[in-house]
């Protein structure tokens, strides 16, 4: 019996692939980093478990594609047929492994299936983010019914699984589930990530918060729907599968891929793998069309008009909202075909010239005017039964004539060349005649049935419109946070995290996403002083601060502001503009809060000389004074100057001597994370911002 063995390391972590006698190699250890002289046979050796009654002869492997043919007694990492429909087994033998530094590609392949398996492992030593992926050949067409990712196993020493559910206006809602015999299965079959299943997983280790403990955390990057298996086999071994939606492959192909799964492992806690993704995502998924220009603060005109466009209200508008501070105007729904509400004109992308009779030209002149950029919003995967370009092309909607419809609309059917070529053509007009820096690419339906060759067509559309005006940025919406995931982040610059512009709702929300998703990608809006989908009330200062932990922006008719809830509003975007080169490179270090009632984070400098802690008051408290805030992320032997970014806005309940309502405080790192701060008393709906500066 002979073992080989490959590694691969980053500061943070160790993953270690070993194969006996040609078979699928297996993970034998993916964990703290190992010293570098490590011999790795002994590991391989060590990793084998024992036998015991009413079990079989030996201990089928937990490989990287558990095989069916392999007495494997869990979900099999690979399902196929052959194009009629007969059940395939194949038997992969390891063929040859490129090894270089940071890479690994596993080559197998079942010489009488005419088969071959390819799984690759690349870990970012600056990031040390594992990315993972298979594929396969066949020499016949085949019908994929499962494509596993190279399969990870689940750590032993861990009681529960994070991971996040939704729905429209109330996206990222962690659930933990108990570890226990048998599957957890998550599974989005909408054709999108779906809100309702954020295609990430936490696992943490026993006893672990965000700031102390071990976790491991995956994220799939496709974003038409994924399959999630978290398995405990009757031995107690554990396994963790990631692959597109099943059976979402529609017809025989010769090659098939997963996307790539994003893994990461901490010994600093949740905030570990947050902060390796945070910084993946912006640094390596995301392209920018220019690296260097600073994050614009956005105004959005939806919640303002809706579809009721008039040029001249829309010019007052601006007037206003860059007075407050906006760099960027965006369009939102409404300016094209006869689009008065929602039933009609989408696939019709050309202006509506009973809205703008002289074009959009006089609108973006007057925005330019007032040194804003220019965005507009699309929805080009939608169409409308009511719109000219379906009854010119019924045959380009998706499913079946009698299906039912989502928001009055229908799917485009993106498998067909002809539909991404007039959306390639239509879309590209608009921003040839104008200049649009920015497009709201919207999603507001589900699909009428899940096709993984519709989200390539999207993928290419992207692709094309990207290469042709390389300049300008797209925020992936999809009736908010719908669509959110790695893949479609490799081509577009924002995410519209949700629908719902509620203070307190964002402020949990944005709290869970950092899990995945850094502030620069985040879009957060100031919305109105009554939200338009909760109906609560909240004071301008919880509004403005909670979307400066973000993409900062405004989704209001900024008329209705008092003069002082202007100069608020002014003051807080002031503040988020003099803060954003740093801010939007900043880790989100999530922080444990003693007190339930706070949700509370620290954005930290990459050079780690400043941060800002915004700690925000979602509820009443159980307890009469605030408990002291603990920080993380601090050098325990310096010093740290501490501040109160808004004491403008202490109020009634606060009527002690304070120290931190006096002025700054110089402290020790180890006491800020040991003991933490005392913060002011205060209502529901409040933001405290802090500053800090390292001496």
């Amino acid at each position: 019996m002979t073992t080989d063995c490959w590694r691969l390391d980053s500061f943070a972590q160790t993953l270690v692939l070993a194969a006996t006698d040609a078979r699928l190699p297996e993970v034998v250890y993916w964990g703290a980093p190992l010293p570098r002289a490590t011999d790795l046979a002994p590991i391989a050796r060590a990793h084998a478990m024992d036998r015991t009654g009413g079990m079989l002869d030996a201990n089928a492997p937990l490989s990287i594609c558990p095989e069916a043919d392999r007495s494997f007694p869990g979900q099999p990492g690979l399902s196929l047929r052959d194009a009629d429909g007969r059940v395939l087994r194949p038997r992969l033998r390891l063929v040859e492994v490129e090894a270089a530094r940071d890479r690994l590609v596993v080559h197998c392949a079942d010489a009488d299936l005419g088969l071959r398996y390819a799984a690759r492992f690349e870990i970012d030593p600056d990031t040390h983010v594992l990315g993972l992926s298979a594929e396969i050949e066949s020499d016949a067409p085949v019908i994929i019914d499962w494509l596993a990712a190279p399969v990870l196993p689940g750590p032993q020493l861990s009681d529960e699984m994070i991971d996040m559910a939704g729905r429209w206006i109330g996206e990222f809602r962690p659930q933990r589930t108990p570890w226990s015999s048998g599957i957890r299965l998550r599974e989005s079959r909408t054709g999108r990530s779906g809100h309702e299943h954020f295609p990430g997983l936490i696992v943490p280790g026993r006893g672990t918060t965000d700031t102390r403990g071990e976790a491991w955390a995956f994220h799939y990057g496709w974003s038409g729907g994924h399959r999630m298996v978290a398995e405990e086999l009757p031995d107690g071994r554990r396994q963790i599968q990631f692959g597109h939606a099943s059976a979402t492959e529609l017809a025989p192909v010769t090659r098939a891929a997963t996307a790539q799964l994003l893994a990461s492992y901490s010994r600093a806690g949740l905030n570990g793998c947050a902060i390796a993704f945070q910084r993946h995502i912006r640094d390596r998924v995301v392209t920018w069309p220019d690296p260097d220009r600073p994050r614009p603060v956005h105004y959005n005109c939806w919640e303002a008009i809706y579809f009721d466009h008039d040029v001249e209200d829309l010019k007052a508008i601006a007037d206003r909202a860059a007075a407050l501070g906006a760099e960027r105007f965006v369009l939102d729904d409404g300016w094209f075909g006869r689009r008065d509400d929602d039933t009609s004109s989408l696939g019709d992308w050309w202006i509506d010239d009973r809205k703008y009779p002289d074009g959009l030209g006089p609108l973006i002149e007057h925005v330019h005017g007032l040194n804003m950029t220019f965005g507009i919003w699309f929805e080009p995967e939608m169409i409308n039964a009511d719109s000219d370009t379906h009854r010119a092309h019924p045959d380009w909607a998706m499913g079946p004539r009698d299906q039912i419809e989502g928001r009055q609309q229908l799917v485009l059917d993106m498998t067909r060349e002809e539909v991404r070529d007039y959306l390639f053509d239509r879309i590209g007009a608009v921003l040839r005649d104008h200049p649009i820096d920015y497009i709201k690419w919207d999603h507001n339906r589900l699909l009428p049935y899940p096709d993984a060759e519709q989200t390539r067509g999207i993928y290419d559309l992207l692709d094309r419109l990207r290469a042709a005006h390389p300049m300008v940025e797209i925020e992936s919406c999809a009736s908010g946070g719908g669509r959110i995931d790695a893949g479609i982040l490799s081509r577009t610059q924002r995410v519209w995290l949700s629908d719902s512009n509620d203070a307190v709702e964002r402020l949990r929300m944005q709290h869970e996403a950092a899990l995945f998703l850094p502030a620069a990608i985040t879009g957060s809006h100031v919305g109105p002083r009554r939200a338009h989908t909760s109906g609560r009330v909240h004071d301008i200062r919880f509004r403005a601060w909670v979307a400066a932990q973000r993409h900062m922006g405004f989704e209001m008719d900024p008329r209705e502001l008092t003069e002082e809830e202007a100069q608020v509003l002014t003051r807080v975007t002031a503040w988020w503009k003099n803060n954003r080169d740093w801010t939007m490179r900043a880790d989100i270090h999530r922080l444990d809060s003693a007190d339930g009632a706070v949700i509370a984070e620290a954005q930290m400098a990459p050079d780690g000389g400043r941060f800002v802690v915004f700690a925000g008051y979602a509820e009443s408290a159980a307890q009469i004074l605030p408990r002291p805030l603990r920080l993380t992320g601090l050098d325990p032997e310096a010093s740290y100057r501490v501040a109160l970014v808004n004491p403008e806005d202490l109020g009634v309940l606060s009527r002690g001597p304070l120290a931190l309502k006096d002025g700054a405080l110089d402290l020790p790192g180890g006491y800020l994370m040991s003991h933490g701060l005392h913060l002011p008393s205060a209502f529901p709906d409040t933001m405290w911002v802090l500053e800090g500066t390292r001496l």
